[in-house]
C-alpha cells in the first residue's frame, strides 16, 4: 500500500508527529539517523525545524535534500533499526 503525508507537527528537538493518507499517525524521533552528508547537517536544530510537507510527492523534505520514502515513515518501526545500522557502518558512528 501507498502512503502519503498529509501533515506533520514539530514536537520536540528532532521529533515529528506526521499524519499519513490513511489517517494513522506517527511520532518519530529522527536523532538516530542524523549522520552523514545529507542527514548529519539535522543535528542543527534550526536546520531540522525547517522541514516541509512537499505535497507532489507526499513526503517530509529538508533543505539539505534530505527526504524519506513516505511509506517508510509510515511503517517506522520496522525500518528504523535497519536505517541505524546502516548509518553506524557507512559513517562510522559509535553511539
Amino acid at each position: 500500500m501507498l502512503y502519503h503525508v498529509t501533515d506533520f507537527e514539530i514536537v520536540d528537538d528532532y521529533t515529528l508527529h506526521i499524519t499519513f493518507s490513511d489517517g494513522s499517525i506517527r511520532v518519530i524521533d529522527f536523532e538516530p539517523i542524523l549522520h552523514g552528508p545529507v542527514f548529519g547537517p539535522l543535528r542543527d536544530v534550526e536546520t531540522f525545524n525547517q522541514v516541509k510537507l512537499d505535497e507532489d510527492f507526499g513526503t517530509l523534505e529538508w533543505p539539505t535534500g534530505a527526504d524519506i520514502d513516505p511509506t517508510v515513515l509510515h511503517d517506522w518501526p520496522e525500518h528504523v533499526g535497519n536505517i541505524i545500522e546502516r548509518r553506524r557502518k557507512q559513517f562510522a558512528v559509535t553511539s
